[in-house]
């Protein structure tokens, strides 16, 4: 009776673990793979040694060439989430982004921008949303998001994808080129070439540009090439890795112009080194509820289930047959004791 009870309970937490397998696998993994409501603010420093770059002090434009500091900073919006409405409710998250570009050596400011934009939770895309805008220093203005920000999907695909590029407003194909391993991480290496592009500057800041740089100059516009290089963890689809080789140039209607941006801007090593963490301890997690959880909890409910089912088949055959209580007193038993019971005497034979 008592292995029986035992194997019954041990079946029955066999069947228990492999729902919990299923759930885990069909219904927890999918919802780890999406960006968390609660995602705490992250921040990236990138260099650019020995750059030459344009500057503005007190009204005064000059080329300078100093080492270049950019952090750009993003963190969740959590109010602004929480009035999302439509297809973005409950598959979007809202962002407010910034970045800062100082002078190393004397911190001084160079450029600035803030920004908010929605993306999708499982691919990190940009998502059309009214409420997004772009500050650069001046005011707020509407702008379009479209294609990967800050980040790529989750399951990061070997093809091409589009990243937003700030300062011509548009995104721009990114090629994948080769898996490269970083810190013990394997990531993918996309490379996106953006060649001769207008960057649009206001009318007044590009005639004070021109005034003081090619003088004479009445009209012209402002010429953007970067080569940016991003690597990233396939499965999280965040970036580890990031280096642009920016260039920009002034040109005038005449044909003069003048070189105002010559930088190549790459991850710190510290930077690179808390963006390898990160992913690892998010990916740490992925496989947990993806993969070892429920093959865990699958092993362990099959064999529970066998363990209990042989208990349970065992104490069955060895159980012994009992006797209805009521067939006790029945004639036909009562004749056949008495006739167990009963000895049988043969009487000699008569002698002749």
């Amino acid at each position: 009776m008592k292995s029986r009870v035992i194997g019954t309970v041990l079946f029955g937490l066999g069947v228990l673990a492999l729902v919990f397998a299923g759930g885990l696998a069909f219904v927890v993994a999918p919802t780890a793979a999406q960006l968390p409501y609660d995602m705490e603010l992250t921040q990236s420093v990138a260099e650019a040694p020995n750059a030459r770059f344009m500057q503005i002090t007190n009204g005064q434009v000059a080329v300078n060439t100093a080492t270049l500091r950019s952090t750009v900073t993003v963190q969740p919006d959590s109010g602004s989430t929480a009035k999302l409405s439509g297809d973005l409710d409950g598959t979007a998250l809202v962002w407010v982004a910034g970045q800062q570009v100082q002078r190393v050596d004397n911190s001084e400011l160079i450029s600035a921008y803030s920004t908010s934009l929605a993306v999708d939770r499982e691919t990190g895309a940009a998502q059309n949303w009214d409420g997004q805008w772009l500050d650069t220093g001046s005011d707020r203005q509407p702008v379009k998001y479209e294609g990967q920000v800050y980040k790529f999907p989750f399951g990061t695909e070997q093809k091409t994808y589009k990243i937003y590029d700030r300062d011509i407003l548009a995104a721009r194909d990114a090629q994948f080129v080769k898996t490269e391993e970083i810190q013990g991480l394997e990531t993918y290496q996309f490379t996106q070439e953006l060649a001769n592009e207008t960057q649009e500057v206001p009318k007044d800041r590009l005639s004070v540009i021109l005034g003081s740089l090619i003088p004479g100059a009445t009209d012209g516009s402002v010429k953007y090439s970067n080569t940016r290089t991003v690597w990233v963890e396939p499965k999280t689809g965040a970036y580890i890795r990031v280096q642009e080789q920016q260039k920009k140039q002034l040109v005038a209607t005449d044909g003069r112009s003048v070189d105002i941006l010559d930088a190549t801007f790459a991850y710190t090593d510290d930077t690179v080194t808390k963006s390898a963490n990160t992913a690892k301890d998010n990916l740490f997690m992925l496989n947990l509820v993806s993969l070892w959880g429920p093959i865990a909890l699958v092993v362990l409910g099959l064999v529970l289930a066998i363990i209990g089912g042989l208990l349970i088949a065992r104490s069955s055959r060895t159980a012994p047959v009992a006797v209805p209580a009521q067939w006790a007193g029945s004639p036909r038993h009562a004749a056949k004791d008495s006739e167990d019971d009963t000895t049988q005497v043969t009487a000699p034979a008569d002698k002749a």
